[in-house]
């Protein structure tokens, strides 16, 4: 009598707990977002990545039925904001609004950072940052294939180029590395704290060169003729670079072609309707013609929608991608 007892005991409790376990994706579909939801940018306002946020909040808002607000949590590229996102619940109340640079290349170039690229997942892909090669005004090159042939007879005289990025590990900092790589041209890192000092030098020219992502005010020193755009790097382009050659006309360069991307991400384990209602948030707000011109204005190239598993997909593919590279340069963290 006892053993059936404990028997029916038992089987209740199994009962109730596979019950619960189907009840609980519709009590978080129910119940999301149950508070103001954040979109932490890991960098001060201003830049690409909180520009997009901004342009995301309206309509997300509308769609989700709660405040989407945007938190600047910047500092140590971005792991801060990373880690932030770590130690919070994850509930979905916070969405990282990043790239490859933060959550792929931050983790293996510094050593503080105490987290992987595994830990994070990608909602949606946002936009596409215009990559190209600016070099300052009387640097006596006029493309790409001019470049690595000044650079070569500059290395060969014992000066080499100098490239600068926005610190150890970034992409901007791979890029160079790369290009010496693939055209056997040495060429001298220049690290700064930030894109703003940097710019200043290579408008100056103490330094010879960057690889990386335009600012907002980039087509206007170009137009000014503080700085020269060689080349675009990313396959995407806005339609103000048309006339622009891309890396690929050049003879020495075909494949030197790079993309970097903003999306938003959750902490991996995040419920899966938490997840769906981000995306279906995310998609509609992608969807006003007002972020189109927001991300113009930031020289980002706005992104189709993609589904959760094409997400997936790119966030994959940049992982095995940038830590190639980041393995091919022997990138230490420091």
């Amino acid at each position: 009598m006892t053993r059936m007892v404990s028997k029916r005991l038992v089987l209740k409790s199994l009962a109730g707990t596979a019950a619960a376990s189907l009840l609980a994706p519709l009590s978080w579909a129910q119940t999301f977002p149950a508070k103001l939801v954040s979109l932490v940018v890991p960098y001060p306002a201003g830049g690409g990545s909180d520009v997009v946020a901004r342009g995301l909040t309206g309509q997300m808002t509308k769609a989700l039925g709660q405040t989407v607000i945007v938190e600047n949590q910047g500092g140590a590229s971005g792991t801060i904001a990373a880690q932030k996102l770590l130690n919070a619940p994850a509930d979905g109340h916070n969405v990282y609004v990043g790239s490859p640079n933060e959550l792929i290349l931050a983790p293996m170039a510094i050593a503080a950072a105490k987290f992987k690229s595994e830990d994070f997942r990608l909602v949606q892909k946002v936009g596409n940052f215009t990559l190209a090669a600016l070099v300052p005004s009387a640097l006596p090159v006029s493309n790409m294939d001019e470049l690595i042939a000044y650079a070569a007879r500059r290395a060969k005289e014992g000066k080499p180029l100098t490239y600068g990025s926005v610190g150890n590990g970034s992409i901007f900092h791979l890029l160079g590395e790369q290009l010496s790589k693939v055209t056997g041209v040495p060429m001298i890192h220049v690290p700064y704290r930030g894109g703003a000092p940097m710019t200043q030098d290579l408008v100056g020219g103490q330094i010879d060169l960057y690889l990386g992502a335009m600012g907002a005010n980039s087509p206007g020193m170009v137009a000014a003729g503080k700085l020269k755009l060689l080349a675009i790097i990313s396959p995407e382009r806005l339609d103000t670079y048309r006339n622009v050659p891309s890396v690929r006309d050049s003879r020495s360069l075909q494949d030197f072609t790079y993309s970097l991307w903003v999306g938003l991400f959750v902490r991996k384990g995040t419920p899966e309707p938490v997840v769906h209602a981000l995306h279906k948030a995310t998609t509609s707000a992608m969807a006003d013609p007002a972020l189109a011109h927001v991300a113009e204005g930031a020289q980002i190239v706005l992104a189709q929608p993609q589904t959760l598993a094409q997400a997936e997909q790119v966030y994959t593919e940049s992982v095995a991608q940038f830590r190639a590279i980041a393995k091919s340069i022997h990138l230490k963290a420091e």
